[in-house]
């Protein structure tokens, strides 16, 4: 008997890459056979890092589709990427599906793509296929997308995305505000790049409306308010691996799994552990800081230090750092986060704040010191800071510095203060409660999949029992 068959597409960036792909493998746990489709470039990356697929037998199918730049050609011009990309993948993708429904039993009957990929739910319609979106990142920024229009005739920004105004906004009056300069498409660094990611904003808020569904990675125990903004999304989340008693999945970069060893080996609650994701850049002068202020705490600490982290070609740690610091301080490429994180030694997180490493870390109860970079990261600090109350910002000096005494001092205050542990340890509970069984994300996610397995003859109608 053929089996319901989704096609998941992420946006080809870590942070929606890793909770799509988690997403798809609860689908497959359930029976749903999946084509999860990257990148070529994207593709190499995932399939190369241990994706792991027993028990998946033929259910889970990893594909890819050309982006349209030349693999020599440089990825890091996000508006040069995102244009490419609507020029070269709608076509690709309904030439993929074609070839399914032409050679695969189980024909493709859902189409679940990150929001932010608004034309593969364009393409979906076309076909007569059903769809869903989906949102990786907080409710709160979805909802700084999905109000645009609001903000345009409010004199806020303009036709173009540009924000007219310095002034804090509100998007209701129970979400925390937000500097229009803080905005998802607006934090860029040129004119026409803001341009381009508004039009993405402005395709997503128009695919949004063509979906079965719009699914997104949170739960209103975190962001009640947007929730009740736009009850319209739907909360599944946090999406993690822990969850099915699982390994993470979807990771660009290779895990080092011997920092596993190396916190066994340190007391509870004593380690400082600092990543900062996958695009956040430092100069060296900040760089040489944080490698001062965490030798300055005089606690263990374990640091991911990612290629390609600083501007310069190669990363200098200042003179004689590694000796003075010894075994006391663990520095890798890249790290098992989900299980560092829900480790007993681990006290604490100094992170960029990306909406992932917020879900890992509330989901375990550590504190945060927070030190955004990009996008969506500012607003999520506030909600850290003063919804949550679960950590702290390191503020920076009139050079634009977080300096090693600042990072020194916070530490300090963040690990002697219980408050914060204490409210940590209280969201880690709302949390889990919305994940386990019984609970609104889910009972929302059973029933989303429920929706796919009754959907195999494109059947329209969306079931009546929603948690919100």
């Amino acid at each position: 008997m053929a089996k319901p068959h989704v096609l998941v597409i992420p946006y080809p960036a870590q942070g929606h890459v890793i909770p799509i792909l988690e997403l798809a493998q609860c689908l497959v746990t359930k029976g749903v056979k999946v084509t999860f489709i990257n990148t070529e470039v994207n593709h190499s990356l995932v399939t190369g890092n241990c994706l792991d697929k027993d028990g998946f037998g033929d259910l889970m199918q990893m594909v890819s589709l050309p982006d349209g730049i030349e693999s020599s050609e440089d990825r890091s011009d996000i508006r040069k990427l995102n244009l490419s990309m609507l020029q070269t993948m709608p076509r690709k993708l309904e030439e993929l599906i074609e070839k399914i429904n032409k050679e695969d039993s189980s024909k493709v009957s859902c189409v679940i793509a990150d929001d932010s990929m608004a034309w593969a739910i364009q393409v979906a319609k076309k076909m007569g296929i059903s769809s869903a979106a989906f949102w990786p990142a907080s409710v709160a920024t979805l909802a700084s997308i999905l109000s645009f229009q609001k903000m345009i005739d409010d004199g806020i920004i303009n036709k173009k995305g540009i924000p007219l105004s310095s002034e804090m906004i509100r998007l209701s009056e129970t979400m925390p505000p937000i500097k229009p300069q803080n905005l998802a498409w607006a934090c860029l660094e040129d004119t026409a790049t803001i341009e381009v990611f508004f039009q993405v904003a402005i395709q997503a808020e128009e695919a949004s409306r063509l979906t079965e569904w719009f699914i997104c990675n949170s739960c209103p125990e975190l962001e009640a308010a947007a929730f009740s903004l736009y009850p319209q999304l739907l909360p599944i989340g946090p999406l993690l691996a822990r969850n099915r008693l699982a390994d993470q999945a979807g990771h660009f970069w290779q895990e080092d799994s011997t920092c596993l060893a190396w916190l066994d080996q340190q007391p509870p609650r004593s380690v400082i552990y600092v990543a900062f994701g996958s695009f956040t850049i430092f100069n060296q002068t900040q760089f040489e800081e944080l490698a001062l202020g965490l030798e300055l705490s005089n606690r263990p600490f374990l640091w991911v230090v990612r290629p390609g982290m600083t501007k310069e070609t190669t990363t200098d740690y200042p003179d004689g750092y590694t000796e003075r610091i010894g075994s006391r301080g663990r520095i890798v490429s890249w790290a098992p986060q989900q299980k560092v994180l829900s480790h007993p030694s681990v006290a604490c997180i100094i992170s960029h704040c990306g909406w992932n490493s917020i879900l890992e870390g509330v989901a375990n109860g550590v504190p945060f010191l927070c030190l955004p970079y990009f996008g969506d990261q500012f607003h999520n600090e506030t909600y850290i800071c003063d919804i949550w109350k679960t950590g702290m910002g390191l503020e920076k000096d009139e050079a634009g510095i977080v300096t090693r005494g600042e990072i020194k001092s916070k530490v300090e205050k963040l690990l002697s203060e219980k408050t914060f542990r204490v409210k940590a340890l209280y969201i880690k509970e709302k949390v889990t409660s919305s994940v386990s069984k019984g609970g609104c994300s889910h009972k929302n996610l059973n029933n989303f999949i429920e929706w796919i397995q009754q959907n195999d003859t494109n059947a329209k109608d969306q079931p009546d029992s929603i948690e919100t």
